[in-house]
């Protein structure tokens, strides 16, 4: 044979398909899923038919963990020792068994995650409640098969004498499928069996009477019927866990919260750290101390809170943020006829119940064989009594056994059994009191006979067995429901107070957008001047907001943006200091601009709205409710053209009028509510028609006609002009003047273009921004109040055609 002969050519995709096939059929099958009728993957299964086999039972002393692992590699399991000792070690932890299958004597772990000690320390037996699962395993009530090499046998199932699938739950991962399933309530689950024999129709809603919901060990508080419904149907569901807690009243009228129970599957001193972990990095406020005073007593985490402190606020805060509430998902998959099936509580309640039909069938048989063979042998003896003379002359007269054996069949018609039992009787049994006891053994066992009989006959006796049998079980091991369940999903809302200490601060953003945020006390502590703010040479302060750390900043964009900005998440600086790059706190793009930043307490105040106004002259108008978010990106706050930009974000009320001033002079003056309420991502309504070359520059909200509105130019010329001067007019109209250039030779110029204006009511001071970075201020109370077309006076010296006036800011 040539070496090319030696290979058949293959598909990669078939080999490796079919390869992954069977791999995935063993790991289903033979690892991760457990059997519907006992509840239990291979590897519990053979962990606890091994320690049965070698007699590790209740009544037994303490066998070393190690020799079982052993015996289950040697003989069952042919895979690693740490699988079986991790599956072993489950089987003994109370907190993650309802009713643990393994009795463990040694340290086994804790509810911290600390692991079990090596399988070299440990010692391990049965428990009591794992024998109902093996009881009548030797009456031929459950298939076995051959293990891995052939030398012995292992059972396909055990008999499972309570439903363990249900009691114990399960989880497990394999291909292709996983499989969580919550504990139970024994006594529920048993209830529930027996409802389900005397009425095979029953409904869910009827089960679900009995079967209230999962029953974790380690207590806790189960949130949503619903979910549990849904599970029970489908096989999938969704439930919140929240642990058991109160708080207590200290001295000094401080309180604290007590955690008494904590969600299944938590792990303690996470839970612990991650609370501490709160706690240092102050992302609440309120919480002194956090101690872990679990012992003998059981579970107690303690919460020590401030005096002031909101206890209930806090404990939201934590449900909400660490493991004290989590979410549990059935996913109720189990193997039935060798298949991976999604199961409902009825599924699996018929499947147990039929399984318990096959295992009481076979006992029957199993006993009844063996009642019937000692029937047989005891009318063989009670017999062989009443002609005992010529039996013994017959036995006496016969050369050997088999000869006498052959005697007494032929000459008196017994079995070959019977004869050998007559045979075998012992001289005392001739007594008279013995034979007495002989007949009344046969009556007994003819009565056994018949019960069995009436079992193998009757399916109502044989369930009636069934009933009796789980309901001692119930009786004898039973424990109160440990986990309480609340039809509703609570719902944690986290007051702000609880996580932020309310201070007012002073929030500063310059020009190169460097923010920062102050406590009142260091702007006192630096000389209480706002000029004396750090800031990098070359930059100014472009907004200055005097907030509460409970409220949020709304920052808007040219390009239509915004961004929503708590104040207590702005980094602190001191006030002589810089701050930060805004970037580093909300991602904004580095083409686009803050054009304006709004302090906002209440998104849902009544009336308010936001008015936007663009350079092309369009005006849009929102409520503010429309801006409450949670996002931290950018959203979209106006829908802005092309060539256009956000010139100006205002808060009103809706019942102001509307000033809007252009680059070129003109000014509208309207009312607000000449632009409806749009939504948020509208582009708005026309404010003003401009020419080709000019475009708004400010936007100021008016009420009646007290004040004045001063301008000021780029050449740093301004001048004031009543409020009364500007009629009010429809939306979207050229507008009036509102400033006189001087042009021609000789004249000194004014001005080529308006950079700003202002409504005043009360003198304030005007901070103005030249090309060449330099500052200059002035008061409006020393303006001129001159006509509304008049040319303005010089108020900033220092401006000029080669270094004008670039921006105006405003701080009161």
């Amino acid at each position: 044979m040539s070496i090319d002969e030696k290979y058949l050519p293959a598909f990669l995709e078939e080999v490796v398909g079919d390869r992954f096939g069977r791999y995935s059929k063993y790991i289903i099958q033979d690892r991760a899923i457990p059997d519907v009728r006992d509840g239990l993957k291979p590897v519990q299964r053979r962990i606890l038919y091994a320690m049965y086999d070698a007699g590790n039972t209740p009544d037994k002393p303490y066998r070393k963990s190690a020799k079982t692992v052993g015996d289950v590699m040697g003989n069952y399991h042919p895979h690693g020792d740490a699988s079986i000792y991790e599956g072993m070690v489950r089987m003994a932890q109370p907190w993650k068994m309802g009713h643990p299958l393994v009795d463990g004597h040694g340290n086994w772990g804790s509810m911290d995650d600390d692991p079990a000690a090596a399988m070299r320390y440990t010692e391990a037996r049965l428990s009591e409640i794992a024998l109902e699962l093996l009881r009548d395993i030797e009456k031929r009530t459950v298939q076995f098969k051959d293990n891995f090499d052939n030398t012995t046998k292992e059972p396909v199932v055990l008999p499972a004498r309570f439903p363990n699938l249900l009691v114990n739950g399960v989880s497990g991962i394999s291909s292709g499928f996983a499989t969580e399933i919550p504990p139970h309530n024994l006594r529920e689950v048993i209830d529930a069996c027996i409802a389900l024999i005397d009425r095979p129709d029953s409904t869910l809603e009827e089960m679900m009477t009995v079967v209230k919901g999962p029953d974790f060990p380690t207590g806790g508080i189960i949130m949503g019927s619903e979910g549990i419904r849904d599970a029970y149907r489908t096989g999938r569901g969704r439930i919140y866990l929240r642990s058991k807690t109160a708080i207590e009243d200290m001295r000094g009228g401080r309180q604290q919260i007590v955690i008494t129970e904590i969600p299944y599957q938590v792990v303690k001193s996470r839970l612990v750290t991650a609370m501490e972990n709160i706690r240092l990095e102050k992302k609440i406020e309120g919480i002194a101390e956090v101690r872990d005073e679990s012992g003998r007593e059981g579970l107690r985490i303690v919460i020590e809170l401030k005096k002031e402190a909101d206890a209930q606020g806090v404990l939201a805060y934590l449900l909400k943020k660490t493991d004290l509430q989590v979410a549990y998902s059935f996913n109720m998959v189990a193997i039935v006829n060798k298949a991976p099936k999604q199961l409902g509580l009825l599924d699996m309640l018929q499947a147990y119940i039929a399984h318990q039909k096959e295992v009481v069938t076979f006992r029957s048989r199993y006993e009844l064989e063996k009642a019937e063979d000692r029937a047989h042998v005891l009318e063989g003896l009670v017999k062989a009594l009443n002609i005992l003379d010529e039996v013994i002359a017959t036995i006496k007269a016969s050369k050997n056994r088999h000869d006498a054996q052959n005697n007494l069949v032929a000459q008196y018609g017994f079995t070959e059994r019977q004869a050998d039992a007559i045979l075998t009787l012992q001289l005392y049994r001739l007594t008279n009191l013995e034979i007495h006891s002989l007949e009344k053994d046969l009556k007994d066992i003819q009565k056994t006979i018949a019960y069995l009989q009436g079992i193998l006959g009757s399916e109502k006796k044989l369930l009636a067995v069934i009933k009796d049998e789980i309901s001692q079980i119930r009786d004898k091991y039973a424990i109160a429901r440990r986990s309480s369940i609340q039809d509703e999903i609570e719902e944690l809302k986290v007051n702000l107070q609880v996580m932020v200490t309310a201070e007012d601060v002073f929030v500063t953003l310059s020009n190169e957008g460097y923010i920062k945020r102050t406590g009142k006390l260091s702007f006192i502590r630096s000389g209480g001047e706002i000029d004396k703010t750090g800031l990098k040479e070359g930059d100014y302060l472009r907004h200055l907001l005097d907030v509460n750390t409970l409220d949020n900043l709304l920052i808007f964009t040219q390009k239509g943006q915004y961004f929503l900005l708590p104040v207590h998440q702005i980094p602190e600086y001191k006030w002589k200091d810089n701050g930060t790059a805004i970037v580093n706190v909300i991602p904004i793009p580095k083409d686009d601009r803050i054009i304006h930043v709004i302090p906002v307490k209440d998104f849902e105040e009544a009336g308010k709205s936001l008015l936007f106004v663009t350079r092309k002259g369009q005006v849009k108008r929102t409520d503010l409710k429309e801006y409450a978010t949670n996002r931290s990106s950018g959203i979209v706050a106006c829908k802005v053209g092309d060539q256009d930009a956000v010139m100006n974000v205002l808060l009103s009320s809706g019942q102001s009028d509307l000033l809007l001033v252009t680059k070129q002079a003109m000014a509208i003056r309207f009312k607000e509510e000449e632009v409806n309420p749009m939504g948020r991502a509208a582009a708005g309504v026309r404010g003003i028609v401009l020419k080709d070359d000019d475009e708004v520059v400010s936007a100021e909200l008016i009420e009646g006609y007290e004040g004045e509105v001063v301008v000021v130019t780029d050449l740093g010329y301004a001048k004031r002009s009543l409020v009364a001067d500007y009629p009010l007019q429809g939306r979207g109209g050229k507008g009036i003047i509102t400033f006189e250039f001087k042009e021609g030779k000789g004249v000194k110029p004014n001005g080529a273009s308006l950079r700003g204006a202002f409504t005043v009511k009360e003198p304030f001071e005007v901070t103005v921004i030249l090309s060449n970075g330099e500052k200059a201020a002035f008061s409006t109370e020393l303006t001129p109040l001159e006509d509304r077309k008049s040319k303005g006076k010089l108020l900033v010296p220092a401006a000029s055609k080669t270094n004008g006036v670039v921006d105006l800011l405003k701080f009161t």
